[in-house]
């Protein structure tokens, strides 16, 4: 019998030593774990279908330079700080000057913040579900530590943009961690883009702790390009009354993948999560997420949907876990998938999961193609047939798109977004 492949001792060499001893003590306990770790295969379940795209070479293993060469982010208003390789350029970051607001890099943390840091770090994540998660932990270089007081507001959106500079082959784990104290509020959009032609792996991990009250904004643009595998892995607990409004775009690559769980640990706490995925060419895009009602009188709302065109692959698994004591429990997930081609490939698997018997839940999933009907009506209207599949995509999509508050960043991903079905739809 073929023996299962394992991570290569590679991944595991010491990284930078810039961090205060907690954090570094942590991560040589993470890289010690994971010493002849498992590598998912097809039959990894939550890996099914994307464990033959995520090739951890020996190439891939060494940590990209920290640089100071910095692409351009989104061009919005705000505060911006740019993470570079994984690592904090303070120089071309615009920290806010807000009361009750620490926003600091892990490198310059001390002793005690770093040891509350390092106790707190993955426990948002269900670490055997997000193997890659831990990862990031044995590797990190840097990472940004984002402190709300309670009812501290920030008063404008924080833009953080990763950028992966893959100049040569290598790996780059950049990590946030989001304390959100008492009835605080803030709205953190990501945005990873890179530059350079070779081949680079993206491991990111974000976890937010929200206190009873706080209300966090999350929006996650996956924006790399065609030499980048990218792995990120978001976590959150809310307390009561918390709230956390996700939205997760992301355009296809040579692996894509997401996992987004969030745990909702005390009553009245909620969360709405949307994503939209899109994949051309040979691109793959997987999106995981799991909600684990863990209290009673919480709700929680999913709408995902994909379009896939070409010979692309795009994947949906939610879960949906109502512990025995949720009672009270509101749950809905939605999942709807467009087919642009008949070689285009799109898997989803809606789960529902409840031990409680006093509970309102729904799920359920479509894949389908454009409908006829729709397109004769607009093309004998006098529009040309390209542009009637065009609108009837974006149409699809364009629901989820105008629920991101942030009003610059909803028009930026409806400009990409277009121009991506349109190229999809050349020559029809």
């Amino acid at each position: 019998m073929k023996a299962a492949p394992t991570l290569s001792s590679a991944f595991l060499e010491a990284a930078g030593s810039k961090l205060p001893a907690p954090l570094q003590a942590l991560r040589e306990q993470r890289g010690k774990a994971l010493a002849d770790m498992p590598l998912p295969t097809r039959k990894t379940e939550n890996w099914k279908y994307s464990s033959r795209y995520l090739k951890l070479t020996d190439e891939l293993a060494a940590s990209l330079p920290a640089g100071r060469n910095c692409g351009p982010g989104l061009a919005v208003d705000g505060y911006h700080i740019v993470i570079h390789n994984g690592v904090l350029v303070p120089e071309a970051s615009d920290f806010p000057d807000v009361d009750g607001i620490e926003i600091r890099s892990f490198v310059d943390l001390d002793d005690e913040t770093a040891q509350q840091l390092a106790d707190r770090l993955d426990n948002t994540l269900d670490n055997n579900a997000v193997q890659m998660a831990r990862l990031n932990t044995a590797r990190f270089e840097d990472g940004l530590y984002i402190r709300l007081r309670q009812d501290a507001v920030l008063d404008r959106p924080l833009f953080v943009i990763f950028e992966a500079d893959a100049e040569a082959a290598g790996s780059v784990y950049p990590r946030i961690y989001v304390d959100a104290g008492a009835n605080s509020q803030m709205t953190l959009v990501e945005e990873y883009i890179s530059t350079g032609d070779q081949t680079a792996l993206v491991d990111a991990v974000t976890e937010f702790s929200l206190a009873d009250g706080a209300n966090v904004t999350n929006v996650r643009l996956s924006l790399e390009g065609e030499n980048i595998h990218h792995i990120g892995a978001t976590g959150a607990r809310l307390l009561g009354h918390a709230r956390l409004d996700s939205h997760c775009v992301g355009f296809g690559g040579p692996l894509r993948r997401h996992d987004l769980q969030v745990r909702l640990e005390a009553p009245g706490a909620n969360c709405r999560l949307n994503g939209v995925a899109v994949t051309q060419d040979k691109q793959h895009f997987d999106n995981h997420t799991t909600v684990e009602h863990v209290a009673p009188h919480c709700d929680s709302e999913e709408t995902y949907r994909n379009i896939a065109a070409d010979e692309s692959h795009a994947i949906f698994n939610g879960r949906i876990h109502i512990h025995k004591d949720a009672q009270k429990s509101n749950a809905n997930m939605s999942n709807k998938n467009l087919l642009l081609s008949t070689g285009a490939e799109i898997d989803t698997k809606p789960e529902l999961e409840i031990y409680a018997d006093d509970v309102k839940c729904a799920h359920g999933a479509t894949v389908g193609q454009l409908d006829e009907t729709a397109l004769f009506y607009l093309v004998s209207r006098g529009i040309d047939r390209r542009e009637a599949n065009t609108l009837l995509s974006m149409a699809f999509i364009n629901e989820l798109i105008e629920q991101i508050p942030v009003e610059a960043v909803r028009e930026t991903v409806q400009a990409r977004l277009n121009r991506f079905i349109e190229q999809a739809f050349e020559g029809a």
